[in-house]
């Protein structure tokens, strides 16, 4: 007998839905085709013992099970359920009238529990997008999957739920969630908060016009001063996301299985600090069957690169074109992976080995040249990319110990989402452009018009600095969201002087 189950794959953020066909005839046998890996292999092992530990009975016939498209190769233990039904309707033990209707994932533990899986969200778009009724699953992945109105949602535990629902013997309750107040209930949950912050004022004002234009910042100084205290608290200052922004941003953590327990909406940006020893795939994604890395991962977020000389040379080289782009595109010889990567880089580092070059207080003890040989680990290109360069100064006793309240990131949040308003209302007929930082150089030539006191001190600074062309266009982007923090429909000289001293490590202008 011939039965057919439903079930889907996911390649890069889409899914695919694959057709199980399953047939039991005489003889004694298994056979599993349509290019399945290892892991879908051994499934007969698990759903043999699954079935029996239920109560049902495993056919001794011969069974074979195809899995279409035959030519997509199959990866993972998500097709243990559908397979399991498949078999047990083919048996006529399971009724295979819904059989239709519904999509199945889920790997099946020994006892027929059903265990969670990841990409759930890709595969509830795709299956409402194909007109099925529902969606059986594993429990603890009912809410991420609910996320998508117009499909029912089923969450079960067991292999002998499903087959009980599938022979009405009993009702399953879709799973019910609310994205629009859940969304709203999150949307100001922090537990980090710029009030924790002591003094380092010039280090907020840098974050705030960061935060307001897109841009990206490299940070500077003497161990303890504070930079990864600072970067964590980025995310509380950026606009909320929106909710195109979250769908999307859970879409990523779903496929790379980040979602963690009963998480059923990323509704905060993604901050993500990978480790120096991390590997060039690890960051960018990659691999046999590609994955999204770091830099998707913190997509519509922060990616936060502490120790920035200690990352190997070729694990900063990859991201210069998805800084650029905004996009990573992974190839393989049967097919190409695109994955977004908008994120803000936050790069911190100390100004030498010894961690002490500038300070005020402590003598660097780095031999001649030490200082410009460790800032050279981090290429031209690459620091070009990188909008505002600061440098933190260690704080004082007088200021760590003051006691009058400081600025909150709710205050500043306020002040960087109005300047985001005044960008999305200049970029409203630029489809893709959403802040200063993603400015082209028409947008440029369009928005960021000087006058000629500014143009006079912007050309004193190329000249001194010996800055590129691409930190050229920084400047203007930074001061260009500095007027729109002062609501200022023109750049003024005093922008563009601001603009100008978060250039502070451009190689002539730094170490000597």
């Amino acid at each position: 007998m011939l039965v057919k189950t439903y079930s889907s794959a996911v390649f890069g953020l889409e899914a695919t839905t694959i057709t199980i066909e399953v047939n039991v005839c005489n003889g004694v046998n298994f056979i599993l085709v349509g290019l399945p890996d290892s892991a879908v292999k051994e499934s007969q092992q698990r759903i043999k013992a699954a079935v029996k530990n239920i109560g049902l009975k495993f056919p001794g016939k011969e069974i074979t099970v195809n899995m279409a498209p035959a030519d997509i190769r199959k990866e993972g233990s998500t097709f243990d359920l559908p397979i399991a039904i498949g078999i047990l309707a083919a048996s006529e033990q399971v009724q295979f009238d819904q059989l239709d209707q519904y999509l199945m994932v889920g790997e099946l533990s020994l006892d027929g529990h059903i265990q969670p899986m990841k990409g759930i969200l890709p595969i509830a778009l795709q299956a409402k997008k194909e007109g099925y009724k529902g969606i059986i699953l594993p429990k603890e992945n009912a809410e991420e999957a609910a996320i998508v109105g117009g499909i029912s949602i089923y969450g079960v535990d067991t292999l002998h739920e499903v087959v009980h629902f599938l022979n009405r013997k009993i009702e399953l309750l879709p799973t019910i969630y609310d994205i629009e107040s859940e969304f709203e209930r999150k949307l100001e949950e922090f537990s980090v908060d710029f009030r924790d912050v002591k003094g380092q004022q010039v280090i907020k004002r840098a974050f705030e016009i960061a935060a307001s234009g897109g841009h990206n910042v490299i940070l500077i100084g003497p161990p303890g001063a504070g930079k990864s205290m600072l970067a964590k608290r980025l995310p509380t200052i950026l606009p909320p996301m929106s909710m195109e922004e979250a769908l999307e941003t859970t879409k990523i953590h779903s496929v790379a299985g980040k979602m963690g327990k009963k998480i059923g909406l990323v509704t905060e940006r993604p901050f993500r600090k990978p480790h120096h020893t991390i590997s060039d795939v690890a960051l960018v994604g990659g691999g046999g069957y590609p994955q999204p890395g770091e830099i998707s991962l913190a997509h519509n977020g922060v990616l936060f690169l502490d120790e920035l000389p200690e990352y190997k040379r070729t694990v900063l080289e990859v991201m210069r074109q998805p800084l650029e782009d905004r996009n990573v595109t992974i190839s393989r010889a049967k097919f190409t992976v695109d994955y977004p990567a908008g994120f803000m880089l936050i790069a911190a580092m100390n100004p030498c080995p010894c961690g002490y070059y500038n300070h005020p207080d402590k003598a660097c003890v780095c031999g001649p040249g030490v200082v410009q040989k460790y800032l050279n680990r981090i290429s031209g290109p690459l620091l070009d990319r990188i909008d505002l360069h600061v440098e933190v100064t260690p704080i004082s006793y007088d200021e760590l110990t003051y006691d009058k309240p400081t600025e909150g990131s709710k205050d500043i949040r306020d002040r960087v989402i109005k300047a985001r308003l005044f960008q999305k209302k200049r970029f409203e007929s630029d489809k893709g452009v959403y802040c200063n930082a993603q400015m082209s150089s028409k947008n440029i030539e369009q928005f960021c018009q000087l006058d000629d006191t500014s143009r006079h001190v912007l050309k004193l600074a190329m000249d001194r600095l010996g800055l590129s062309a691409r930190a050229y266009d920084r400047i203007l982007k930074v001061a260009r969201t500095i007027a729109d923090l002062e609501k200022c429909e023109t750049i003024l000289v005093q922008h563009i002087s601001e603009a100008i001293q978060f250039r502070s490590l451009d190689r002539m202008g730094w170490a000597g």
